[in-house]
């Protein structure tokens, strides 16, 4: 059985895969629902795609609560298509990290995953219906010399969904992390090499990777997708 989605909701929503993302499930017909810590950037996109949008600290139960209570009146009922797309990046020296910022930065990649999966459920159960899919990255997997907090970050994200998967499949819940293994492409920041066409990840090519994932049967569902482009290293 293949699901039906109707309404679906994009926290930590930006100009690169949350925007393509949006773009896509609009065509399909889906009602959007945009999220972020500042919208200001995000009422271009959701004019064009006819999105609500609301302003969120993922990191904060309250407002997590809010951002759910709000899209419900917005899209004409509860999201049953939930992206978390959210992360914090800080690099330094593990020894001349600040705690506190690291502490901010797990809340945001880890918990906010964690509050946003959790407002999904309790909002899916009820139907056994439902998709949350969860974005990571090569750091899901791998952690990088400089770069702990985010690694910690994703690899507590990639357990969250490993364990939601067990829990939520059997009730009708597809959960899926998908591990961005690479840089996502972003004319802002200048080219691809010459000499390496697509090595950056295009993300309308991902958009659609995670519109297949909504689309797949529930007899053969997908847990964690990894996607790379064809130069990025195993």
């Amino acid at each position: 059985m293949v699901p039906a989605y109707s309404r679906a909701l994009i926290v930590g929503a930006g100009p690169g895969l949350s925007a393509s993302l949006a773009r896509l499930l609009a065509a399909d017909g889906l009602r959007i629902g945009l999220a972020a810590r500042n919208v200001e950037t995000l009422a271009g996109l959701a004019a064009e795609t006819g999105a609500a949008f609301h302003a969120c600290d993922a990191s904060r139960p309250e407002q997590v609560e809010a951002l759910f209570a709000q899209m419900e009146a917005a899209l004409g009922g509860a999201p049953d298509v939930v992206v978390y797309n959210a992360s914090s990046r800080l690099r330094g020296p593990v020894a001349e990290l600040d705690p506190a910022a690291v502490a901010e930065a797990l809340m945001v990649s880890a918990y906010g995953g964690f509050l946003v999966a959790q407002a999904a459920a309790r909002r899916m159960l009820p139907h056994r219906h439902g998709a949350i899919l969860l974005t990571g990255a090569s750091a899901s997997v791998k952690g990088f010399a400089g770069s702990a907090p985010f690694a910690m970050g994703k690899f507590a994200l990639r357990g969250l969904g490993q364990s939601l998967a067990r829990e939520l499949q059997p009730q009708g819940i597809h959960v899926a992390h998908i591990v961005i293994d690479g840089a996502i492409r972003n004319p802002a920041r200048g080219g691809e090499p010459a000499d390496a066409p697509d090595s950056h990840l295009d993300p309308d090519a991902i958009a659609r990777a995670y519109r297949d994932l909504l689309r797949q049967d529930r007899s053969a569902w997908t847990t964690e997708l990894e996607l790379r482009p064809w130069t990025e290293r195993f």
